[in-house]
């Protein structure tokens, strides 16, 4: 059993690497926006009952996951309003299960992630479309995260189409 957790700044292309993933290896995509539109439906992001809702739909679904021996595909980004004790929790949920957690970073410019809140396709998940709100968040420290475990792969989505960072993927599993 193993996760490929793949994190990034908005707009680097989590999802759409991630459905490219999950066609290309018949993996479940358990994105990111499941659990905020899920806890965004009773309680305002970044409130205590919206953090205590979105962990617990992570720690659910990381536990289920694991128990069934169901690998899969997860998608965060790096924010100040998770706890970051909740990524080591969702990892050792994972080993303890004798399964692997295989971190992919993807890294774009700034430029690039101005520019892609605004594609139509974020809408759909209501994620940030907002630029001058993303820049004010960034201006609070609302994307300050400690670092993350050592990738197995790190991607600039300036550089490389989505089907091909899948298949860059793919590869470096084979080898992990």
């Amino acid at each position: 059993m193993y996760v490929v957790f793949i994190h990034g700044p908005a707009a680097s292309g989590k999802h759409t690497i991630g459905s490219h993933l999950s066609d290309l290896t018949g993996l479940p995509l358990f994105h990111n926006h499941f659990a905020v539109d899920a806890a965004m439906s009773l309680f305002a992001f970044g409130t205590p009952q919206f953090n205590r809702m979105r962990a617990l739909i992570w720690r659910t679904g990381f536990a289920e996951a694991a128990a069934s021996n169901q690998s899969f595909i997860f998608t965060f980004h790096p924010e100040s309003s998770v706890d970051p004790g909740l990524i080591e929790e969702l990892c050792n949920v994972v080993t303890t299960n004798n399964g692997k957690v295989h971190f992919v970073q993807l890294i774009c410019s700034r430029e690039t992630v101005l520019q892609r809140l605004g594609n139509s396709s974020r809408s759909k998940f209501g994620k940030m479309t907002d630029p001058d709100l993303y820049l004010s968040i960034e201006r609070q420290g609302g994307f300050i995260f400690p670092s993350l475990p050592e990738p197995l792969l790190v991607i600039d989505t300036n550089q490389v189409m989505p089907d091909a960072a899948a298949e860059k993927i793919v590869e470096a599993l084979r080898t992990a």
